[in-house]
């Protein structure tokens, strides 16, 4: 992560709590992308902030993901090498292993930790011109008015496949990832919000599977102008 981006998250996170007039009238403009897992998304908020920033905006949009974590670390002051250890761990165990991770090295509490990704999450929502990736923002950010919230999804077919050529594994190994990462999210969710709320807060859901990269891109567009996401780009 560059340097850039580690002041610009230094600065929104460490700022004081945000009051809910604050989120709703002036946060934003953030579009959240949530996903099955094997909907690539990251690639695709890449392109999507391309084609935003082509248009010149006045501030550059940004892509958000696993730097939430990496701020929520830093606040916690860890060790960096531990926190990028930890982060490779949420990747095959539970949310519920992640903050062991978390509190074995400062006993920090699990109630520390999910205020803090939290508060992370808020802010960087708030100062906006991102889109966040995963990380239920499309929750923890959902009285932002100023914001487009997207869920990708896919036939279970298109996602083994998707999974099976990214990380080289046949279908019986993508199907148990697939399993296994969507129970780590689904507790990841639990952790921060105490219950799992599925699909019901998405301003469009798009079949990852009916659409080119670029279609998909269009749709987003063209969703974020009616929505007047980019209004004040």
């Amino acid at each position: 992560m560059s340097n850039l981006l580690f002041n610009y998250l230094n600065k929104r996170t460490t700022e004081k709590d945000l009051d809910k007039k604050t989120v709703s009238n002036y946060g934003g403009p953030v579009i959240s992308i949530s996903r099955q897992v094997g909907c690539d998304a990251v690639g695709l908020a890449e392109q999507i902030v391309s084609r935003l920033n082509s248009g010149k905006p006045k501030v550059k949009w940004k892509v958000i993901s696993k730097e939430i974590f990496h701020e929520t670390a830093k606040e916690l002051q860890m060790d960096p090498k531990e926190v990028i250890k930890t982060l490779h761990q949420s990747e095959k165990y539970s949310f519920d292993d992640v903050l062991k991770g978390f509190s074995s090295k400062k006993h920090a509490s699990d109630l520390r930790i999910e205020k803090t990704i939290k508060r992370v999450i808020l802010h960087i929502a708030v100062d906006g011109y991102c889109i966040m990736v995963g990380r239920a923002v499309h929750i923890l950010a959902k009285d932002i008015k100023n914001a487009l919230h997207i869920r990708l999804v896919a036939p279970l077919d298109y996602r083994i496949n998707s999974i099976m050529q990214k990380n080289q594994l046949n279908k019986e190994e993508a199907i148990e990832y697939i399993q296994r990462v969507d129970k780590e999210r689904k507790a990841y969710r639990k952790s921060l919000l105490k219950k799992d709320p599925q699909n019901k807060l998405f301003d469009l859901t798009v079949n990852r599977s009916s659409f080119t990269d670029e279609e998909i891109v269009d749709i987003v567009e063209f969703a974020a102008l009616k929505k007047n996401i980019s209004k004040n780009s």
